[in-house]
C-alpha cells in the first residue's frame, strides 16, 4: 500500500476521532513502525467488515506467533480497554429468569468469535496420527468453512513460510473468505497469496515478533474503538 502515514492519517473520517487518536499516539510511541501505518488500517478495515457481520476470524501460527494468535483472541473476545456491556435485551430477558442469570448479566461481555487453529490438542493429535501433521491447521480450518462459509483468516509466520499456515491460507483462499498474512519485511510466500499483507521490520525473529506485539494491540484496540466509541474503562 502506497503513501505516508501523515498523508494517510488526514484521511481517518472525523467520527472515527478515537481511531485517529490511536494511530497519532502508536507514531509517537512506536516512530520506526510508523511506515507501517497504512497496512495497519488496511488490515483493520478488512476485519471491520466481516466482523460487522457476526464473522469468524481463525488465526494461526507457530511457536511464538502461535502464542500471539492466543493473546489477539484474549483482546478480542473479551474486553480490552473499553467497556462491552451486555445489551442484546432478548438474552437479558430470558437470562434473567436462569440460574446464576443476574450475575451473568452483570458479568458477561460482547465479544469478537475467534478461533485460534491448533489450541484442540485432541484435534492435532489425531489429525496428526491420520495424516500428515502439516495440514492440520488447514482441516481444522475446513471443518469449520465447509459448513459456514464465512469469515476471516490471519496467518502469522515470521518468515511467511510456514507450510502448515500457508496450507490453512489456501484452503481459506477456496472458500473465498479474506486472507491476511503478518510477516516480517520479507513477506514470504504467504504475503505473495494473502488478500492483504502486513510486513513488519526486524533482522531477527526476535525482532520481528517484538515489532508485531504492539502492531496486533494496536489493531485490536482499533477494532474495540470502532464498535464500542467513548466506552473507555479507568485506568488500573
Amino acid at each position: 500500500m502506497n503513501g505516508n502515514s501523515e498523508d494517510f492519517l488526514t484521511k481517518i473520517d472525523e467520527e472515527h476521532l478515537d481511531i485517529r487518536k490511536l494511530i497519532e499516539h502508536f507514531s509517537l510511541n512506536f516512530p520506526h513502525l510508523k511506515k507501517c501505518i497504512p497496512q495497519i488500517f488496511a488490515v483493520f478495515n478488512g476485519l471491520v467488515v466481516p466482523l460487522k457481520r457476526g464473522a469468524i476470524l481463525f488465526i494461526c501460527g507457530n511457536g511464538g506467533s502461535f502464542s500471539d494468535a492466543m493473546h489477539i483472541k484474549g483482546e478480542l473476545a473479551k474486553s480490552f480497554e473499553r467497556e462491552r456491556p451486555l445489551t442484546d435485551k432478548k438474552i437479558i430477558k430470558n437470562l434473567s429468569v436462569l440460574p446464576y442469570g443476574k450475575e451473568l448479566i452483570e458479568n458477561l461481555e460482547f465479544g469478537f468469535p475467534v478461533v485460534v487453529l491448533g489450541e484442540s490438542h485432541s484435534l492435532r493429535s489425531a489429525y496428526g496420527n491420520d495424516r500428515d501433521p502439516i495440514y492440520a491447521y488447514a482441516q481444522e480450518l475446513n471443518s469449520f468453512l465447509c459448513r459456514i462459509k464465512d469469515g476471516v483468516f490471519w496467518g502469522i509466520s515470521t518468515s511467511g513460510n510456514a507450510r502448515n499456515v500457508i496450507a490453512a491460507m489456501s484452503v481459506a483462499k477456496a472458500y473465498n473468505i479474506l486472507t491476511i498474512s503478518f510477516t516480517g519485511p520479507d513477506g514470504g510466500k504467504m504475503a505473495k497469496i494473502a488478500d492483504l499483507s502486513l510486513k513488519v521490520p526486524g533482522k531477527t525473529t526476535a525482532d520481528i515478533q517484538e515489532n508485531q506485539l504492539p502492531i496486533y494491540h494496536l489493531l485490536c484496540k482499533m477494532i474495540e474503538a470502532y464498535f464500542f466509541p467513548g466506552n473507555i474503562r479507568s485506568k488500573i
